[in-house]
């Protein structure tokens, strides 16, 4: 095996997390390396188109998802270029700061080693980067910090027609704030509100990473590398440091990649794979991995569709995929106003609807086939109106990733994921689908029905906390079994609130670069 020339810092997974830290890195004039297993892709190669949105996510890596309630693997991930994030549909919420604070408040789930006012200012500063539309005074709910750079997405027809259900219902709705410009922004050109958001945005409308951190990255000097599987963190033989990592390309050729510093961006289920697989004499468990910790905790959003038919037009073609709408009236905790479980949920209003795939038309009715289908077809292009419900979930210790046995010693090895939903998250989905089809009625739909409970997002697996005995990492995502080695990306959520969550772990990305850069003598060693 070869040995490269050293850099001061690698960073694994070209996704949104870990583009920021090599933005900032490299923008501070560091020598940064970034490895990705995907190819390359860039805001230009998108194709507004349902098979190829299919390409854009996965993970190869998952023999099987399994549980009560298994997680569907592929529209939650993604590899190459952009990773997940290059297909999400930036739906940019902030936590609010009682999901800082579950057990403490609520004596459930973990709390944060951090409080909202500690993620405040880089919430603001990433939404100033990226720019994000909405309506801050309109969203009565949402957490102090500044307005948002771009007006709020229009208000299409199908986005009319299910506020009014809301409002009859005494709710509010307000502006769905999105990483989308609506306005001309840092040289990107507004949306066209075509709804292919699902397949990667080509021009540049959507924040995703290949429009941002990834471009600007680059800009700065980072080097990128593609189809190159990070395969083991190495650490000196102390095992209080990594040196670097071992890492194949496309052909299965490896070499070593020395490092001063660390990343691992490698999103929910890859990263702690990534530390599974890097045990060694003095970390037997696995990297990082001294609580026990490494791969537990997994969670989702539980998540529902809900679906209505109306008389009148809802041109539902129109819009963005993440919707036009927002309503966080259910987000409070405790158990009241008819509640039998503890958490919240949010409303997203008006999906953009294609007649097939995520989010699409046909795949609300999968009962229906044959000529009852074609019917239902014809008459929901038309009049089909849908919304989603996120609701938290409180983290269980048995939802995991787990390395699968056997295989080649010289090959990085397969997962397994484990996930069932509790009593208290099917509770919350049948309340919300309840109150779902009440509010369509009340809007005026001739027919209306829920889906399943879905999982919706992927968070945890490496959680953050104060307590090296209960966590896999501080405040800022430091490894607390390493010196310089840094988690990036969602899987530090020890609870998850209500929303989705790229806003907060591309907060969390920069509060954590900003760190690092203050201290680099301290981590970079």
């Amino acid at each position: 095996m070869r040995t490269m020339k050293e850099v001061e810092a690698v960073v694994v997974g070209a996704g949104q997390t870990g583009c920021i830290l090599a933005n900032r890195f490299a923008e501070a004039g560091r020598e940064v390396l970034v490895f990705d297993a995907g190819v390359e892709r860039g805001a230009q190669a998108m194709v507004s188109s349902q098979i190829w949105a299919r390409r854009l996510k996965g993970t190869p890596g998952v023999v099987e998802s399994v549980g009560s309630n298994p997680l569907g693997i592929n529209f939650n991930t993604g590899q190459g270029g952009g990773g997940a994030a290059a297909h999400h549909y930036a739906c940019w919420f902030r936590l609010h700061p009682e999901d800082f604070e579950m057990h403490r408040r609520y004596g459930v789930a973990a709390d944060w080693p951090i409080g909202y006012e500690d993620l405040r200012a880089s919430y603001d500063e990433v939404q100033a980067e990226v720019g994000i539309a909405g309506d801050a005074a309109a969203e009565r709910w949402r957490p102090a910090g500044a307005d948002y750079p771009l007006p709020p997405t229009p208000r299409f027809r199908q986005g009319e027609i299910l506020a009014r259900g809301f409002e009859r219902m005494g709710m509010h709705v307000a502006p769905l704030p999105l990483a989308i410009a609506t306005a001309p922004y840092r040289g990107r050109s507004p949306c066209v509100f075509d709804g292919w958001c699902d397949a990667g945005c080509p021009t540049g409308a959507l924040a995703n990473p290949q429009a941002t951190y990834l471009r600007w990255a680059v800009e700065h000097g980072a080097t990128v590398r593609y189809q190159h599987r990070v395969e083991r963190i190495v650490t000196d033989e102390s095992g209080r440091k990594a040196i670097g990592v071992i890492v194949a390309d496309d052909r299965g050729e490896r070499a070593f990649q020395p490092a001063a510093l660390v990343v691992i961006a490698g999103f929910a289920l890859e990263t702690p794979r990534l530390l599974l697989a890097s045990a060694n004499d003095r970390h037997p468990q696995g990297l990082a991995n001294g609580s026990g910790t490494v791969g537990r905790y997994l969670h989702t959003h539980a998540a529902g569709g809900v679906f209505g038919l109306f008389d009148e037009p809802t041109e539902c073609h129109l819009g963005v995929t993440g919707g036009q709408l927002v309503c966080q009236d259910r987000y409070g905790k405790v158990i009241r106003e008819g509640k039998d479980f503890v958490g919240g949920y949010q409303w997203l209003i008006g999906h953009a609807s294609k007649p097939n795939d995520l989010l699409g038309i046909a795949c609300s009715r999968p009962d229906l086939h044959g000529e009852a289908f074609s019917t239902f077809m014809a008459d929901a292009a038309l009049h089909f109106g849908s919304m989603t419900a996120v609701g938290e979930t409180l983290p269980l210790a048995e939802n995991r990733v787990e390395l699968v046995p056997g295989g080649s010693a010289e090959v990085m090895p397969k997962m397994r994921v484990h996930h069932r939903f509790d009593d208290n998250a099917l509770r919350l989905h049948a309340h919300a689908m309840k109150k779902g089809v009440d509010i369509m009625k009340s809007a005026g739909a001739r027919s209306s029905w829920h889906g399943p409970i879905a999982g919706m997002h992927l968070l945890g697996g490496t959680r953050m906390g104060i307590e090296p005995g209960t966590s896999v990492t501080d405040a800022y995502g430091r490894c607390h079994d390493l010196a310089n080695l840094f988690i990036a990306g969602p899987g530090l959520f020890p609870s998850g609130g209500a929303v989705n969550p790229t806003f907060t772990a591309s907060a969390l990305a920069h509060r954590s670069a900003l760190h690092i850069l203050g201290s680099w003598t301290s981590y970079a060693i």
